[in-house]
């Protein structure tokens, strides 16, 4: 095996073609994890996951590669909703917490009451 097939990317190695040292998934999609490349490829496609890396300044490769990725996972765990399933039941979860919290602040309230009235008694 050359040098070049041991650092071969799990997008070239997927797509059966030679990986290049300019390869744009070689940074973002390494050999040691190919089902990463597997579900964005499922998902997006090869030549529109490249589109939209090369569409983005460098620096931003490894965020936008890291979202396609989790968008990919959770559009295959639930091909409905994906991720906005789960942005959806986290803003339900939160909606939960807020009345929660609301209703024990009241009852917090209501004791303070009690007490402030009790203490008032005993000054007459």
């Amino acid at each position: 095996m050359s040098s070049s097939s041991n650092r071969q990317c799990a997008a070239c190695k997927q797509l059966r073609r030679r990986c290049t040292s300019n390869c744009i998934f070689l940074p973002y999609f390494p050999p040691t994890d190919p089902q990463r490349f597997s579900f964005v490829h499922r998902i997006f496609g090869a030549s529109n996951v490249a589109k939209m890396l090369q569409k983005v300044e460098e620096h931003e490769r490894g965020d936008v590669a890291e979202s396609l990725y989790y968008e990919a996972h959770c559009r295959i765990q639930d091909p409905v909703y994906g991720c906005v399933g789960i942005i959806t039941l986290l803003h339900e979860q939160i909606y939960d917490f807020q009345c929660q919290l609301a209703k024990v602040e009241a009852e917090i309230q209501v004791v303070k009451a009690q007490q402030l009235g009790s203490k008032n008694a005993w000054v007459k």
